[in-house]
């Protein structure tokens, strides 16, 4: 951080300085992260150096790691609390809650995060970031991730557009993606719903994002029935279409990423049936989203 607490940009890192190799996947979004052992205690260079390349980059891959799930966690804890899943807090889930497991095998009906989203965006707080670490992979290849950048989804907006949509809020629901998957888990209460800004301000970088995504939100609040449904379907269109706005992660075992929520969106893509995928997730708490 600067003198003022403004977050440094990584283009910004003075090169000679950095303990880290950052490798850009392309200009808009995602980057590999060369020269660390997660597995080990980061020192304050290395903590700030990634932190400098997720505000800049919103996603990070970082290969041939090796980590317990206490590795893992206290990876994510640097960043903050740990958050935990309103399925992990439902009967039958595991004995720790800090860490979702995220499987397919031959007997899986579906997967989770095959339609484009943001996680959890029906909290009132939504995670800041999710970290996701995968040790099998299927044999012939498959199972990559989509993410696209939601600033650079608002950035080529018309200047009309963006005026308007500042103006707007969005509900999100849980039961709309979950409903189908988790019908016996329901949460005590039911599937939260809340609402959020549709353009929020990331509160590290300070850039404008997009913030409805397919998976969650459910209507603008101040239009109509039909109007909303047209604009949304534009919206998310916007950001799933836009090739330009995105990159493709190839997992490995062995493979961590840790992706910014408040900036991105992504799609896992099922086209391994009916081999395994297997990974582990943690996600870090996250702040109320505002413009």
């Amino acid at each position: 951080m600067t003198s003022a607490g403004r977050q440094i940009d990584v283009e910004e890192w003075p090169a000679a300085g950095r303990t880290l190799a950052v490798r850009p996947i392309n200009p808009v979004i995602g980057a590999e992260i060369e020269g660390v052992d997660l597995s080990k205690r980061l020192s304050a260079d290395q903590f700030g150096e990634l932190r400098a390349a997720l505000n800049a980059h919103h996603v990070l891959v970082f290969r041939g790691q090796t980590l317990s799930g206490e590795d893992h966690k206290r990876f994510g804890r640097l960043f903050g609390p740990l958050h935990v899943h309103p399925y992990n807090n439902s009967a039958g889930s595991g004995d720790d809650h800090e860490i979702l497991v995220v499987k397919a095998d031959q007997n899986s009906k579906f997967v989770a995060g095959e339609e484009w989203h943001t996680d959890l965006t029906f909290e009132v707080e939504p995670p800041m970031g999710s970290i996701l670490y995968i040790t099998e992979t299927p044999p012939d290849g498959g199972g990559d991730t989509l993410f696209a950048s939601t600033i650079r989804a608002y950035e080529a907006l018309s200047p009309a557009m963006q005026v308007f949509l500042e103006g707007l809020t969005a509900e999100h629901g849980g039961t709309k993606p979950f409903i189908r998957g988790f019908e016996s888990s329901v949460p005590a209460g039911g599937w939260p719903r809340t609402s959020h800004p549709v353009v929020i301000r990331h509160p590290e970088n300070g850039r404008k994002a997009l913030f409805v995504n397919r998976g969650f939100t459910t209507r603008i609040n101040e239009l109509g029935f039909h109007e909303s449904d047209g604009l949304l379907e534009l919206l998310w269109r916007h950001v799933e279409t836009r090739v330009d706005f995105q990159c493709r992660v190839h997992w490995e075992p062995g493979t961590l990423v840790f992706w910014d929520n408040r900036c991105t969106q992504h799609h896992a893509v099922w086209d391994y049936f009916p081999h395994v995928r297997y990974g582990q997730r943690v996600s870090v708490v996250g702040a109320r989203p505002s413009l």
